[in-house]
């Protein structure tokens, strides 16, 4: 039967053909199943099945920062939406992880896969959501990526000891999923702040976790996903950045004004960059920025103006992934590669190395990260919406809550039925609310909150 596998194991010998810099176990499929195409890579495989997943287009209904169907000027084209901004973070990393010897296919998918667990309304959705999940492991954006991947996008069935089907997800190899994991540690676990609200994998999902990470330093990421971190850094602080420009939130030259400022710096210190930061660090990033002569110092909307606003975007990518590039190169030097295409360039794969970006690049990117939040995100109405925006997920909650299997999509609904006990139901519930785009959000919460 089509999609469903009854074995568990290493990957067929057709999945692992012309992956240079990776080996057997990387390539490693939860569920072993033989290609329809002989002749295509692992990882060729792992980006099409990203790239057709269902998961992905609901990204287009997804906030990235305003939100989606939203715009400011009556000439803006549709603000950007984690689909969106998924595809940007994967030309980018793409592109620098095949300069630095990387499988590019695998790079792309952790790229396109990284956001596809975030739920309705972007991180204002999700902290709400992790309010509603605290009885049961709470909500992380990240983990609930890995939970999609692995478990909740329907592609891959297996038998488990029982006979009974099992969803495995997309059935991704392990450096792929590897690759998407951005916090290698469960809830508790970050190896510096156990506080840290950041994680990447839930109690429930340990199993195929310890699977993905088996021979992988402990809380250590690995190359690709290092990239992949790297890249979406890059991609959404230059295109908030862009898109406030355009859409006339960021006056270019209030950047000048030293009031304006040291509200940039103080939004950068608080979020962006090390606690401790010297402002004057960030001030210099800034100035580095606008002293280039590709700087948009003005932006009216016109045709010039809006090539000129595109042409500081790519300035502004190639600035960033250069300077990891250059330094990644000089920190851990070229490796031999095999003889042909790709002779010589050295590959840096899985955990052959770190990724390098200078201290002076990531304050210009934090620094851009802080503009956009500032006169962006952090306008009055921006607030307002948010606030209804918790309001929509809290409720949603509570009704399915008091209503369930009644609300549930046909997959959750039986999933509800099979769970153990309460707080497996409660994460069904919340598994159900993530899935949701901001538009299906609001119409299910207004169904369940009709009176009867």
């Amino acid at each position: 039967m089509e999609g469903i596998e009854d074995t568990k194991g290493t990957a067929h010998i057709s999945d692992i053909a012309d992956a240079p810099g990776y080996d057997s176990a990387a390539t490693e499929r939860w569920a072993a199943e033989p290609d329809k195409r002989p002749g295509r890579t692992a990882f060729q495989r792992d980006r099409a099945r990203v790239l057709h997943s269902a998961a992905l287009r609901r990204l287009a209904g997804k906030t990235q920062v305003v939100t989606p169907g939203t715009r400011s000027r009556a000439w803006d084209a549709s603000p950007r939406t984690r689909l969106t901004h998924s595809l940007e973070c994967a030309q980018v990393g793409r592109e620098l992880g095949a300069a630095l010897g990387c499988d590019p296919d695998l790079v792309e998918a952790a790229c396109l896969s990284h956001d596809m667990g975030h739920p309705p309304f972007g991180h204002n959705g999700e902290q709400a959501l992790n309010d509603v999940a605290k009885d049961c492991g709470g909500f992380e954006g990240n983990a609930q990526s890995l939970r999609l991947l692995t478990r909740i996008e329907p592609k891959r069935f297996v038998k488990d000891e029982d006979g009974e089907l099992v969803s495995v997800g997309l059935n991704l190899t392990r450096a792929a999923l590897d690759a998407a994991t951005k916090y290698p540690w469960a809830r508790g676990g970050h190896p510096e702040d156990p506080g840290s609200p950041k994680f990447g994998v839930y109690e429930d999902d340990l199993p195929v976790f310890h699977w993905i990470r088996q021979g992988a330093p402990a809380h250590r990421k690995c190359f690709e996903a290092q990239v992949m971190d790297w890249s979406d850094d890059v991609a959404y602080s230059v295109h908030d950045f862009e898109d406030g420009l355009h859409a006339g939130h960021v006056a270019p030259a209030l950047l000048l004004a030293e009031p304006e400022r040291a509200d940039i710096w103080a939004v950068a210190i608080g979020r962006y960059v090390p606690e401790g930061t010297d402002p004057q660090e960030l001030a210099d990033a800034l100035d580095r920025l606008m002293g280039e002569e590709w700087w948009p110092h003005e932006y009216d909307g016109s045709a010039v103006a809006q090539a000129r606003l595109k042409d500081a975007t790519s300035q502004l990518i190639g600035r960033f992934c250069l300077a990891a590039e250059g330094a990644t190169r000089q920190a851990w030097g070229p490796r031999p590669g095999r003889s042909g295409a790709g002779a010589g360039t050295g590959r840096l794969t899985r955990y052959a190395a770190e990724l390098v970006v200078p201290r002076e690049t990531r304050n210009e990117c934090a620094v851009l990260k802080a503009v956009a939040d500032r006169y962006v995100m952090q306008r009055a109405e921006q607030e307002a919406l948010r606030a209804d925006q918790r309001v929509v997920v809290t409720e949603l909650a509570e009704a399915l809550v008091a209503r369930a299997p009644d609300g549930l999509e046909p997959q959750f609904r039986e999933a509800f039925h099979a769970a153990r006990d309460d707080r497996a139901r409660k994460r069904v519930i919340v598994d159900q609310i993530a899935n949701l785009t901001d538009a299906s959000a609001r119409a299910l919460h207004a169904r369940l909150r009709a009176p009867r």
